[in-house]
């Protein structure tokens, strides 16, 4: 397991929790974050993160992609 920040670029990859405040992980989860989604990191952007989830591109920052562990 991991943060999804060391994940590679085009590696499909499982979550497997949610970290951070309850208001954050409720936030993630709004977006398909959920243990057992499938992600992809797409590309990354000024330490700002792409990545493919529930069949949509979702930017999201540095800060929240270290909360996601896969």
């Amino acid at each position: 397991m991991m943060p999804l920040t060391m994940a590679r670029i085009g590696e499909e990859n499982s979550i497997k929790k949610v970290g951070g405040k309850e208001e954050t992980r409720q936030f993630l989860a709004k977006l398909g974050f959920v243990p057992g989604s499938h992600i992809t990191i797409i590309s990354e952007i000024s330490g700002n993160v792409i990545v493919h989830v529930k069949e949509s591109r979702v930017a999201i920052s540095r800060e929240m992609a270290t909360k996601i562990i896969v």
